[in-house]
């Protein structure tokens, strides 16, 4: 009986253990504080340009990270379930890609502020990384 509740504990701790290893769902990643003097410099062009590019870098980070999140949940349940040695072979983490991905929003914020300084139009501006995001997400689903 005691052997029993034992093993009991051991299956729990290791389970905590590995699913807290995984990797974080992107939508949980919190931006990183970039200060908008960084761009104070720029012009409207200049401003435009970085926000399209950081735009496009952080949809394509966000694809990565969703997806490795996704493995990794799948793999821990399935190493639950079948074979618990093979959990010890997962990643775990987040690793530079999140840090990146964090950097990368709080840079388009820093962007998004510098653009109201300037009173550039938002007309003009490119969508933001939250707006790419969503339209993947809807296209997801209409899979």
């Amino acid at each position: 009986m005691m052997l029993s509740e034992y093993m009991k504990f051991i299956l729990t701790v290791l389970s905590l253990f590995f699913l807290f290893s995984c990797a974080t769902n992107p939508d949980k990643i919190a931006a990183t504080y970039v200060s908008p003097l960084k761009y104070r410099n720029y012009d409207d062009e200049q401003i435009i340009l970085e926000m399209d590019y950081v735009g496009q870098r952080t949809s394509e980070l966000y694809q990565r990270l969703k997806k490795k999140a996704t493995g990794d949940k799948w793999q821990t349940g399935a190493g639950l379930l079948i074979f618990w040695p093979a959990l010890f072979l997962l990643e775990g983490g987040d690793g530079p890609e999140a840090a990146e991905y964090g950097r990368l929003k709080g840079e388009y914020e820093a962007l998004r502020q510098t653009a109201v300084q300037k009173k550039i139009t938002m007309n003009s501006l490119p969508p933001s990384p939250e707006k790419i995001v969503e339209e993947l997400k809807n296209k997801d689903k209409q899979k």
